[in-house]
Parts: structure tokens; C-alpha cells; sequence
């Protein structure tokens, strides 16, 4: 037994030394050491201490005069046909039930096409529209009275096939879990103009995108700068209201209490994420009065509910549009909309391009339409960079699997389609193009890199610059590739 004793009494000695060398060397050298070890360590372009729980200046400020000062990003979870939205293809449509040429088979990967697939002419009808005569399908009707604030991007393409990995790349620049998402960076580069407000919204109509949550994470930036994810419906954030027979004074004394506390660890342990901690207690008890004001869309007029088609107590994109401008409005950094509902595999009158395509568009046409008219209208188009689009195309073939007549086109990250407006981009454009039957970009081809630097420069940040040191070196959105599309740029 005294045995036994001896060796426990050996082993606390052992950890309060080790503890006790810890807290030393936390400061000076050690730290530094430390936090590279862990992962800590802040930009080689940033302040040293970035661990802070004020974000509202942001860590690294702009790079240079910036031309938008908020994101509106509309992910159209699931990846809609191009083919049947804005990319017109004459000859797909001479060649629909023909079987699909070897060469366009050969070398590449797809996600359920197997043998020798039929070509699919496009299921939809197209126009020109407005005086920059860009084609868009009677899909989008409200949209297609609005070509002319917008770029299209037509030849956008990505290295991914699959719902999930292509969302990160999208999203974090890596089909792979642990990067920080678009809006994290934005927040960690520019901070936020609101103090009562996140910097960094996310509202997701239908369920979850494949990505799950790690589509707007923080990864291994500070977690003070993931996304918030809010609902309209219910409560705007999840546990916002204070529970019952608990007034707001007693609230502001609990949380000053609890962040008495973490102030005391973190004067022991300086781990920045209990800064964080600090930082989202206080954030939160400040949203209570904040975000049920700015997220109550009953208080907008009838004309503006008319306008966007909204259904007020309900949960959906449109809601989320008419949300996504009030919050802008009221100094959000980056708002992410998330509408999973285009995965248009199936066969039948009510699936694939020629059913489910076309219900999906219903939902968001006349809402995304109604955003940039309003936008615009309160003078905030400008200054508000809009950005659509899936996670990738669909294939010019049917998807035929099972032997079913499946008028579903497979996944496709070759060329698909992609529009930005407002925030200093060019109104009325299309840049790139594809071949005959849409299956590759021919000219103007935009890499997901390409388009993650773009978005960064129109707000003042140089994506090579915007790095953060983790794991011995730095990282960044776009990796290690990217470069701003000029030609969209007014």
C-alpha cells in the first residue's frame, strides 16, 4: 500500500512541475514555440496577438480600397443544370437520344454514369433578355428581368464530383474537412461593423448542404470567427431567449460571473479560445436585443413581402432573402444562404430537370430577383457583392443508371454557370464560354481559386496576403493557386 502511495504522490509531483513550466512559458519564447506547436500561431501578416475579443476591427484591415463591403453568397445546394437555367445550347437539343461520343467519355470520372449514355437536349426554353441579350430559360422568368445587373460566369470548373467535397472547395477553398470557411477568413481579414451582430450569418432553407456545418466553420482560425447559423423561424438563434423567471439583469449577472472566471484562466492558461468564449458570452447577451429587431421581417411593409413572396412564420428562401438584405443592412460582414433542393436525379414527371428543376426554380426566382431590386432600390448594390451558384454542372448526357429514362443529368465540374452583381462588378456581362454542347469551358474558364480571389479583392483583401500560420506554415483560401478575374471587375 505505501508502495502504491509513493508512486501517486510521484506522479502529481510530476504534473505540477510540468504544469507549473507550462504557465512560465507561456510568455516570451516559449510561448511562441508553443503555439506553433499547437497550431496557435497568428499570421505572419497580422498582429501578433490575434487572439482578441473585440473583432470589430478585423485582424489584418484591408489591403486596399476595397469596392464591397458585404457578401450575400446564394448556394444552390445539390448543383442546377446550366443547361436548363442560362447556358444555351442549340446543337445539345439536334442531338437529344443520341448515344453520347466516346471521347467525351473517355479519361473522365462521373459520379453514376455507367456504359454508354444517352445525349439530353435542354428541357427548358430560352430568350434573350434585356439590352445585354443574355439567354436565360423560362425557369427564371423574374430573373430574366434582371440580366442586366449581373456577370455571368459560364465557364466556372472545379477539380470535384461529388456534393460534399465540392461544397468545401467552394466554401474553404478544400475538399477536405478542417479549412476555415470564406466568411471566416473575411471576418478574421475585415472584422465587422456591427457590435450586436455576428460578422458572419448563415441561413439554410431545406435541410443542411452535404457539407454539414463545415461548409461555414471556422476551422482552425479561432472559432470567434465561424458562422452563426440563424433561423426564420422560431427563435432567431437557438437558446437567444432567456429561460423562464430569468430577467435580463439576472442574465448580465450570470454572464458577468462566468467571464470573471474565463478572465482568470486565461490569465493562467492564455488560451485565445477562452478569450473567445468571453467574447461570444458577451456577443450573445448583446444579440438578445439586436437580432430579434433586425431578424422580425413582419415589420417590413406588405409591398416588400409582395415583392419578395415571402411567408412570414414559415421557414424559407424567400424569407431568407428579404433576411439576408436586413442584415447587410445592418452591418453584417458576410450573409450565406444555403437552398438544398437541386439534385435533380430521377425519373419521372416530378423529378430530374424536367420536374424538379423547374419546382426549385419556383422557390428562389422570384425571392433572388427581388434581392437585387431591392438592394439596388436602397442604394446598397454597390456596395453589396451577390454571388450564385451550386457546387458544380450537370453533364450535356442522361444520366441512365438502372435502366430507368432518367431525364436527370449527372454531376459535372468541367464548366457550369455562375452570376455575381453589385459590389464593383460588371452589369449586363458574360465571361467565358463553352463548346457547342456545353460539356467544356473554350475561353474565359474560371477556377473555383479564381473565383474565391475575386470575391476577396472586390472587398479589399489580396488573397495571397490573407494568411494565417497553422501547423508551421501558412494558409490561405485559395492555397496555393487562384488569381482575380479582371474582366469581371467595372
Amino acid at each position: 500500500m505505501k508502495t502504491i502511495i509513493t508512486e501517486a504522490q510521484h506522479r502529481i509531483a510530476k504534473y505540477n512541475t510540468r504544469r507549473h513550466f507550462l504557465q512560465k512559458c507561456m510568455s516570451g519564447l516559449g510561448a511562441v514555440a508553443l503555439n506553433s506547436l499547437a497550431g496557435c500561431g497568428g499570421s505572419s501578416g497580422s498582429k501578433a496577438n490575434i487572439a482578441k475579443t473585440d473583432i470589430s476591427s478585423g485582424i489584418l484591415k484591408p489591403h486596399f480600397p476595397g469596392k464591397a463591403k458585404n457578401i450575400i453568397f446564394l448556394h444552390m445546394a445539390g448543383a442546377p443544370s446550366q443547361l436548363e437555367l442560362f447556358d444555351y445550347k442549340p446543337v445539345l437539343n439536334q442531338l437529344d437520344g443520341k448515344d453520347c461520343p466516346q471521347s467525351l467519355l473517355e479519361g473522365k470520372k462521373f459520379a453514376f454514369i455507367k456504359g454508354v449514355p444517352q445525349m439530353l437536349g435542354t428541357q427548358a426554353k430560352f430568350k434573350q433578355h434585356g439590352q445585354s441579350g443574355a439567354y436565360v430559360s423560362d425557369y427564371l422568368p423574374h430573373f430574366s428581368q434582371m440580366v442586366d445587373e449581373v456577370t455571368f460566369l459560364k465557364a466556372v470548373h472545379t477539380d470535384e464530383f461529388n456534393h460534399a467535397p465540392a461544397q468545401l472547395f467552394m466554401h474553404t477553398g478544400s475538399p477536405r474537412l478542417g479549412r476555415p470557411s470564406m466568411g471566416s477568413w473575411i471576418t478574421y481579414g475585415l472584422g465587422s461593423d456591427n457590435q450586436n451582430l455576428p460578422s458572419f450569418v448563415v441561413l439554410v432553407s431545406g435541410s443542411e448542404p452535404s457539407a454539414g456545418k463545415s461548409a461555414w466553420g471556422s476551422g482552425f482560425l479561432p472559432t470567434v470567427y465561424q458562422g452563426v447559423q440563424c433561423r426564420s423561424k422560431g427563435d432567431p438563434v437557438l437558446y437567444l431567449s432567456n429561460p423562464g423567471e430569468v430577467d435580463p439583469y439576472l442574465r448580465k449577472q450570470s454572464i458577468d460571473a462566468i467571464n470573471a472566471i474565463n478572465e482568470q484562466e486565461y490569465q493562467e492558461a492564455h488560451d485565445p479560445e477562452i478569450l473567445t468564449r468571453i467574447s461570444q458570452y458577451e456577443l450573445a447577451y448583446r444579440m438578445q436585443t439586436s437580432v430579434p429587431e433586425v431578424m422580425n421581417i413582419n415589420d417590413e411593409p406588405e409591398w416588400v413581402h409582395q415583392m419578395y413572396g415571402t411567408e412570414p412564420g414559415k421557414a424559407s428562401f424567400a424569407n431568407n432573402c428579404l433576411l439576408a438584405r436586413r442584415l447587410v443592412e445592418n452591418g453584417v460582414r458576410f450573409v450565406q444562404l444555403f437552398d438544398r433542393r437541386w439534385d435533380t436525379h430521377g425519373a419521372g414527371p416530378n423529378n430530374g430537370v424536367d420536374g424538379a428543376l423547374k419546382n426549385a426554380c419556383k422557390s428562389v426566382d422570384q425571392p433572388m430577383s427581388a434581392l437585387l431590386l431591392d438592394l439596388e432600390q436602397r442604394g446598397l448594390l454597390d456596395e453589396t457583392l451577390v454571388v450564385w451558384g451550386g457546387e458544380f454542372g450537370r453533364t450535356p448526357m442522361m444520366e441512365a443508371r438502372s435502366g430507368a429514362d432518367f431525364k436527370g443529368r449527372d454531376h459535372h465540374g468541367d464548366a457550369f454557370t455562375m452570376w455575381m452583381a453589385g459590389g464593383g462588378i460588371k452589369k449586363g456581362f458574360t465571361h467565358g464560354e463553352t463548346d457547342e454542347i456545353g460539356f467544356s469551358g473554350i475561353s474565359g474558364r474560371v477556377y473555383i481559386h479564381d473565383l474565391q480571389a475575386t470575391i476577396l479583392h472586390q472587398l479589399g483583401l489580396d488573397h495571397e496576403r490573407l494568411t494565417y500560420q497553422f501547423q508551421g506554415r501558412d494558409f490561405r483560401l485559395t492555397d496555393v493557386h487562384g488569381k482575380v478575374v479582371k474582366e469581371v471587375i467595372a
